[in-house]
């Protein structure tokens, strides 16, 4: 089954700056095959199917793991749809398409 997934992955206990934990998540994401992979500043939305990413998503704790922190909190938020398949940017036109002002 495919679905679109967002996920922010959160290492605890290394301090502050988080950057260069995100950059390998989201190098392992790249790299897992997804069909789509798009950060944004509060997370990261992948498209694929439902083995995939989840692989992707344990793979990015144990990239995390492997940098020195113990102990890591992740958020993910799931989509599916059997009747047709959707990327990331058709859910955000849809939305996008409603807010355009109507014509005169």
């Amino acid at each position: 089954m495919k679905v679109i997934a967002d996920l922010c992955v959160i290492p605890l206990g290394v301090g502050s700056s988080l950057a260069p934990y995100v950059a390998a998540c989201e190098r392992v994401l790249r790299q897992a095959g997804l069909q789509e992979v798009e950060l944004h500043a509060n997370g990261t939305s992948v498209v694929g199917e439902w083995r995939q990413v989840a692989e992707a998503i344990e793979a990015c704790h144990q990239a995390v793991h492997a940098m020195g922190c113990g102990r890591i909190h992740t958020v993910v938020k799931i989509n599916s749809r059997t009747d047709r398949d959707q990327t990331l940017a058709e859910k955000v036109a849809a939305v996008e398409a409603l807010l355009e002002p109507p014509e005169s």
